[in-house]
């Protein structure tokens, strides 16, 4: 089947995504977070893990290592494809998240303009002022509720703006 046989033109009044990936990596029992710039437009200010737009030339793995290395400067090994969530964000376009782990080799790193790196001991996560959903994704990759498997979800929002998460 060729490009034009897959049937995602914008003018098909179809679903559109954009691919991204986000990235938690461990060294030990710390894991690293990156605390947004005040100046950017997502999340400012808040603690997230590293990611950014999978560009069009790079599988989604590829990209992971890459915003990884653009974001920390830190060599990584064990880079494990986790799960996906689907992002509905009531607009035409919606996201497609692909979330991975890895180990940091060295806990040395370099900061970005994406914002401040800080070491964060995994049971101490929910003491930093995270992206609403990130306590949710450390229980399901280091937690109680943790899998080998990749996992899927379904994150979309109600009409007061607040977090609605499925996974199936």
């Amino acid at each position: 089947m060729g490009s034009k046989d897959q049937g995602a033109t914008a003018t098909d009044n179809r679903w559109l995504v954009i691919p991204r990936t986000l990235s938690f990596i461990t060294h030990g029992t710390d894991v690293l977070l990156l605390k947004r710039a005040p100046h950017k437009r997502v999340f400012p200010n808040k603690y997230n893990g590293l990611g950014g737009h999978i560009e069009r030339h790079e599988d989604p793995q590829t990209s992971a290592i890459r915003e990884i290395h653009e974001e920390t400067n830190i060599p990584v090994k064990n880079v494990q494809f986790r799960g996906v969530h689907h992002i509905d964000t009531g607009h035409t376009n919606g996201i497609i998240l692909m979330i991975y782990t890895a180990e940091a080799t060295t806990r040395d790193f370099v900061n970005s303009e994406e914002g401040t790196l800080e070491w964060v001991p995994l049971n101490e996560i929910q003491t930093k002022d995270l992206v609403e959903d990130i306590m949710l994704l450390m229980d399901r990759l280091f937690g109680k509720n943790a899998r080998k498997t990749p996992f899927a979800a379904h994150v979309s929002y109600d009409d007061d703006d607040q977090l609605i998460y499925k996974e199936g």
